[in-house]
């Protein structure tokens, strides 16, 4: 019995990555025009989360958003949340309408046909480079002056198995106090159960997402980056353990 259950996980990672070529595939010249421009990027947001929506739907993955506060059409937000699984970015592109762009790690732009477009439309970060990283927050300097919001992963990578939230890197709350943007705290409470790293685990269900309040940076200052880096923390650290139990 359990050899079945092997293949089953075996085919069910083979599946993602079709699912995860197919849209791009078919929506390729329509993709292409979206990042000649950058101006252009809300239109290649909207793609991406149409291509989203196909590959979570497709892995039987069933979203469950829920909200503690609005957010305003023309407002930039800093959104941050944990990172357990591959399908982390889907989900974040499903449950936020407010166009925003990836930090992410450069690595990702190695993969087949997902990294063209990565690499194109995310802000790359090289964490071993502190060159990089300077770089990386003139690049959403821009973009956030530009209406966008941005995202980031704040534990600078997946943790392991056994770890529930690693600590947070201060680059996304140093860059939303610079910019008096507010923090989003997003918890995924399901990811790690349903598609972690992990090759043979997973499997289709359900997969919450929780908003929480907006941490705001209007009275902040640098100084209390770290502050406001544990807030965070905390927030969504209590949310992992309160739907253990």
């Amino acid at each position: 019995m359990k050899i079945f259950k092997y293949i089953f996980w075996v085919f069910f990672r083979i599946w993602f990555y079709i699912l995860v070529a197919i849209p791009i595939l078919v929506l390729f010249p329509i993709l292409i025009v979206s990042i000649l421009k950058e101006s252009w990027y809300p239109y290649f947001f909207s793609l991406a989360r149409v291509w989203a929506r196909f590959i979570l739907f497709g892995m039987g993955f069933n979203v469950k958003i829920e909200n503690k506060q609005r957010f305003e059409k023309s407002k930039s937000y800093m959104f941050i949340a944990n990172h357990t699984s591959m399908a982390d970015i889907m989900l974040m592109l499903v449950a936020v309408k407010n166009p925003f762009v990836f930090v992410g790690k450069k690595e990702l732009a190695k993969i087949p046909l997902f990294g063209f477009f990565y690499k194109r439309t995310c802000i790359l970060v090289d964490r071993s480079s502190p060159k990089s990283r300077q770089a990386v927050f003139l690049m959403a300097q821009r973009r956030l002056k530009s209406g966008l919001s941005i995202c980031i992963f704040p534990e600078g990578g997946v943790p392991e198995e056994k770890i529930e939230l690693d600590t947070f890197k201060d680059g996304a709350f140093r860059l939303a106090i610079n910019h008096q943007i507010p923090v989003v705290p997003i918890t995924f409470l399901d990811n790690k159960k349903r598609f972690s790293y992990t090759l043979f685990s997973g499997g289709p269900g359900l997969m919450r997402v929780k908003f929480h309040k907006f941490l705001e940076t209007k009275s902040l200052k640098i100084e209390n980056t770290k502050e406001l880096n544990k807030r965070a923390h905390e927030i969504i650290l209590q949310e992992l353990e309160v739907s253990k139990k």
